[in-house]
């Protein structure tokens, strides 16, 4: 267990040298949630009760020295905004939009001059000045307009920082830096006003120059006492980064001339168990953690999780987190801020944006929704449990609806909910009345969620982050009505959403905490995990988010990434300051989105290590089995054998002993336990789609011909009604898709082009002196094979596309839309016909005339395939070829072979012994 955290030191200072003035003691910490600890700490020093000091973060001081409110980020934009507007020329000026692009890194800048307190006229003007330099090589008349504005913007830069300044004075609110510049310039009243009060500063490591004078001020006072949390190993080492800033306050204030610099320690260098883990992904590294957590309670069920904590290095890890982690972790305790992109609430309402403006931007008066942004709303997980839409969803599949106009939409929902009817409500009465819409339906998706369920609970909180925005929205548009394009809103809530944390809180003082980065200042554990120990993630990397060059921040004072890396060296070290067992998990993977090689931290542990610590490396991947894939087997139990018997009853179809010998699995799916494929929108006409139509064509061309010889004028009739008939089977197999652009219009010409080839070559045929009657067009037939080496008779039914009768023989012709050469219906040998799926086309060629062949009155048979991709070959008739001798009429012989090969088969398909196989 950890012995006496740096919060138990505070505490016992508190006592031992404030007890008498307790009430009167103000004590400062670097945040809010290092409060509650300090107060538990405080409690293990007392056995009466007393009054407890007053804890506030260091924000919250600054602004009382200041009498200033902090204003929201949001809010900050607006009235930078409006202030933009007022000393910009109306010719120069530009949408919120654009604006918004570099407003929010100036507005970095101003908070960065204002916290190190420099002189602001001066900082500005060196900017442009280095504009200035940097055009000097260009001729005065070759100065394009688009220069000169940008010359112009540098030369703004101190009258957009003074106005904003100002602006907001008048107002009583202040960005940070605002607030803590004020802050200084009313030290020296506060400091007068300090009648018994006394002040704590605790857990400090980074200060800004505000910060610094504010302190020192009130230490020189005698109205203060800092205490730091040194660690001798990096204050002794001049190059290491963790004391990087406390080194430089040892050395440079005047109260450390002749006082001792309070505290520090000797506990890094104590023993402890660190292990290195890295693992592929950041998936693999939230499932380490929770098995990390699962041995930790296995080792010891009793024992208490809330001196174990979870540090993510990045923030989307904590959703994959949530789920690894083991159903016996009991209170959890998530303190942390979690990017509003990533906010799945937000999520819903990008896609809102998505679906609304599309429909707007594609017809402002019907107002037509693209079907997938239809989906994507239905389907997402806030609305999908609650919208009671899944009768429209199948229909909106089924029908292929790729457009739906908002008329149509509320028609095909009969029955809509209050959260239907917020979602597809028009946006068509300005932001102020979108926004209440989309505020009123987040309200809604918040009532539906329960507060029993943890996940629910933690959605309301995603879901109530982005209402809290919206509302904000709302009041600001209220002020600003001028911003009132849907565009721009939508621009406008993408600008705004990155300023937006989720913030979660739980109970502090027990279970399992999880936490960010910056929330583990002042705090220590027995156990951490840190994740995401990758370059560019921890420490964050050296992003210049900033108008001031690199060179002039070094001049200035201002802090750098070199600064910015050094204050994720301390709270690094700080959180392994005390802790006994840490691990480290990182990405071993060095390409992709969450990438990276391992942090520098790692190895400045493994390279600086301490004569007390265990180091360890590991490499964890996944548990890979010794076979890529194993084939699926199921056997036949006695269900299965009942349905088979059915089947048997019901009739085999040629299609299904084809599917069987493609992959037996896919047979079990489809005709055993009647598993359909899912229906979807079929946006471009699929190749099966387009068979169909071709197929209803040539059926509803040919049927007034049945039972009758066809002549060349009937044919030549036949050319003049196909488009009409292409289009009406276009309307009823692909219903309401739209196949008047793009791919579905070219396969609208395929389907006329294919119909009006197949009726030339028939024209040829008849001119040449074929005689064509025509016996039957997408007929069902059947037969039952008996067989003794059968288990029982077999119907086997199916669907002929075509019979016809040509100069005395009997020819059953199947239509293929796909390309079919004569190779594929020769056939050389009737071994293994049924063992290769490239048999299938014979193998249902001869099952139709099987199921045809007492009806044929002893008349010669021919079977075959007319294929829409190779017409030019005309019929192509199933041959069986034997050495030389080549037999193209089916005689007994050939379909006793046939029928043969065929019992093989069903014998297989029915033996109970023999199980279903997937093939691979």
């Amino acid at each position: 267990m950890i012995n006496t955290t740096f919060l138990d030191k505070i505490a016992q200072v508190l006592i031992e040298k404030y007890s008498e003035k307790l009430a009167n003691t103000i004590v400062v910490l670097p945040n809010k949630r290092a409060k509650i600890f300090l107060i538990e700490a405080l409690k293990k020093q007392v056995d009466k009760n007393i009054f407890a000091p007053k804890i506030i973060s260091i924000e919250d001081f600054i602004q009382d020295i200041a009498k200033i409110r902090a204003i929201d980020p949001i809010e900050l934009l607006f009235e930078f905004y409006e202030v933009y507007l007022s000393v910009t020329d109306k010719s120069n000026q530009q949408s919120f939009e654009l604006f918004a692009n570099w407003a929010k890194t100036l507005l970095q800048d101003f908070n960065e001059i204002d916290r190190y307190l420099l002189d602001s006229t001066h900082v500005l003007s060196y900017l442009k000045d280095i504009e200035d330099i940097k055009k000097w090589g260009i001729e005065v008349e070759n100065k394009t307009t688009l220069l000169e504005k940008y010359i112009d913007f540098w030369k703004l830069l101190p009258l957009y920082y003074q106005t904003l300044y100002s602006h907001l004075l008048n107002k009583g609110v202040g960005y940070q830096g605002l607030i803590y510049r004020e802050a200084v310039r009313n030290l020296n009243h506060f400091s007068n006003t300090i009648n018994e009060e006394q002040f704590v500063f605790a857990g400090f490591n980074a200060l800004n120059a505000s910060e610094e004078k504010i302190i020192q001020h009130l230490i020189a006072d005698n109205k203060a006492q800092i205490f730091w949390d040194a660690d001798q190993v990096f204050l002794n080492d001049p190059y290491h980064d963790a004391a990087l800033f406390l080194r430089r306050f040892k050395e440079n204030w005047k109260h450390y001339k002749s006082n001792p610099f309070e505290w520090i320690v000797d506990d890094f260098s104590q023993s402890k168990n660190i292990q290195i883990i890295g693992t592929p992904k950041s998936i693999g590294q939230a499932k380490i953690t929770g098995s990390i957590i699962e041995n930790i309670i296995n080792e010891n069920p009793t024992t208490s999780l809330d001196k174990v904590a979870i540090v993510l290095g990045e923030e989307n890890l904590l959703v994959p987190l949530l789920y690894s982690l083991p159903s016996t972790v009991g209170a959890l305790n998530i303190t942390m801020g979690y990017s509003g992109k990533n906010n799945p609430a937000q999520i819903l309402i990008a896609k809102l944006f998505k679906m609304h403006t599309n429909a707007l931007s594609r017809n402002a008066k019907s107002y037509v929704f693209y079907y997938k942004d239809v989906l994507d709303v239905l389907t997402h997980p806030l609305v999908e449990p609650y919208a009671q839409t899944t009768a429209l969803v199948n229909r909106i599949n089924s029908n292929n609806y790729t457009f739906i106009s908002y008329q149509k939409l509320i028609e095909l929902n009969e029955k809509p909910t209050d959260l239907f009817l917020l979602l597809f409500q028009k946006w068509e009465n300005g932001s102020i009345a979108v926004l209440e819409t989309v505020s009123k339906l987040l309200l809604t998706i918040k009532n539906n969620l329960s507060n029993d369920n943890e996940e629910e609970k933690i959605a309301k909180t995603f879901v109530f982050a982005i209402f809290k925005v919206i509302n904000k929205l709302i009041n600001y548009y209220s002020k600003h009505q001028h911003i009132d394009k849907i565009e721009t809103l939508h621009a406008i809530y993408k600008q705004v959403i990155d300023l937006v944390e989720v913030s979660f809180e739980g109970e502090p003082l027990s279970g399992l905490q999880i936490m960010g980065v910056l929330e583990s200042r002042v705090l220590d554990f027995d156990t951490v995990i840190v994740t995401s120990m990758n370059e560019g993630k921890f420490p964050a990397g050296k992003s210049q988010n900033s108008f001031i060059p690199y060179d002039v921040k070094r001049e200035l004072g201002l802090p750098t990434f070199k600064e910015k890396d050094a204050i994720y060296t301390y709270h690094f070290y700080h959180l392994l300051q005390r802790a006994k067992n840490i691990y480290l998990l990182y990405n071993t993977e060095s390409e992709g989105l969450d990438a990276g090689e391992k942090s520098r931290f790692i190895t400045q542990l493994e390279v600086e290590k301490q004569a007390n610590h265990n180091v360890s490396h590991e490499i964890y991947n996944a548990v890979l089995p010794e076979t890529a894939y194993k084939p699926l087997v199921i056997e036949k139990s006695s269900s299965v054998m009942e349905r088979l018997r059915i089947i048997a009853n019901e009739g085999f179809s040629p299609s299904a002993l084809t599917s069987y010998i493609r992959n037996p699995i896919q047979f079990y799916f489809q005709k055993i336990l009647r598993i359909r494929e899912v229906e979807e929108v079929e946006e471009n006409i699929a190749l099966n789609t387009l068979g169909t139509i071709i197929h209803e064509t040539l059926l509803a061309l040919y049927t007034p011909f049945i039972g009758e010889f066809i002549s060349e004028k009937d044919i030549e009739n036949c050319f003049s009604l196909i488009d009409a008939e292409v289009l009406k089977q276009f309307k009823l197999v692909y219903k309401e898709g739209e196949i008047k652009k793009g791919r579905n219009l070219l396969a609208f010409e395929v389907a006329k082009r294919n119909v009006s080839n197949f009726l030339r070559v028939e024209l040829v045929s008849i001119k040449d002196g074929d005689a064509i009657k025509i016996i039957a067009l997408e007929k069902t037939f059947e037969r039952t094979l008996n067989h003794p080496g059968l288990p029982f008779p077999v119907l086997i039914k199916g669907n002929v596309d075509r019979i016809e009768e040509r100069n005395g023989n009997i020819r059953i012709i199947d239509y293929k839309t796909g390309k079919v050469d004569k190779t594929n219906v020769i056939l050389k040998s009737w071994n293994g016909l049924t063992q290769e799926i490239k048999s299938d086309k014979i193998i249902q060629v001869l099952a139709y005339a099987f199921m045809y062949e007492q009806e044929a009155n002893g008349k010669p048979i021919e079977a075959g395939i007319i294929s829409f991709k190779n017409l030019k070959s005309g019929f192509l008739p199933f041959v069986f070829k034997e050495d030389k001798e080549i037999q193209q009429i089916i005689n007994n012989e050939i379909m006793t072979n046939y029928l043969e090969q065929i019992v093989l088969l069903l014998k297989e398909i029915l033996d109970e012994t023999i199980p279903f196989e997937e093939k691979v």
